[in-house]
């Protein structure tokens, strides 16, 4: 259910569950933070995530989540894995975000999406809360209004407005989608892991 390519540096995961619209079980989660955790260790520069289909992913697999998932620690120790990486990381969304699949997205440095898509995590009517280092890092990104209009106000946003807001950073078509993640990966991928990581502690 995860696929993993590695060239040069250049680190693809896919989440390869579309006739379950991608939605995450514990045991997939696990195995993207254990994939990160082993990019930070042999030196990636680029680290992507993206899904197989129509949809980037539904968030939690319902049957899990409602076993107990959704508040599992294992997406905090995702999301951490991710961010902690010293490598361009770029949630490369292939159709909608949903849920707890928000956590991965927003812990990468860069999010680019495909027309029609829309964001949303709906954990207000789902009863849940959050991921604790979600609403933290989308406020870094979109203040905290628009983080509550997520939230709270349970809107699902279409990635044209997300893009308005600075959710997401570039729109684009469904055929240029990995085309374009390697285009905002070539430097990086030019460049030694080093460089690439003193960089990225200069900016977070």
């Amino acid at each position: 259910m995860i696929r993993l390519t590695i060239d040069e540096g250049f680190w693809l995961v896919t989440l390869d569950r579309p006739d379950k619209a991608n939605s995450l079980t514990g045991e997939m989660l696990a195995e993207i933070a254990d994939i990160a955790q082993r990019a930070r260790v042999e030196g990636a520069r680029v680290f992507a995530i993206t899904g197989a289909g129509r949809v980037f992913s539904a968030g939690a697999d319902l049957d899990e989540a409602r076993a107990g998932l959704a508040t599992d620690p294992v997406w905090e120790r995702l999301s951490g894995a991710i961010a902690a990486l010293p490598c361009l990381s770029i949630a490369a969304l292939n159709g909608t975000l949903a849920g707890g699949a928000m956590g991965m997205a927003l812990a990468c440095d860069l999010r680019i999406a495909v027309p029609g898509a829309k964001v949303f995590y709906p954990v207000m009517k789902l009863g849940f809360l959050p991921q604790p280092s979600d609403p933290k890092r989308m406020v870094g990104l979109i203040g905290p209004a628009r983080t509550k209009m997520i939230l709270m106000a349970g809107q699902k946003v279409p990635v044209e407005e997300a893009h308005l807001w600075g959710l997401i950073d570039r729109i684009v078509a469904p055929d240029r989608l990995l085309a374009t993640v390697q285009e905002l990966a070539s430097d990086a991928l030019g460049a030694k892991a080093a460089h690439v990581g003193a960089i990225k502690a200069l900016i977070d």
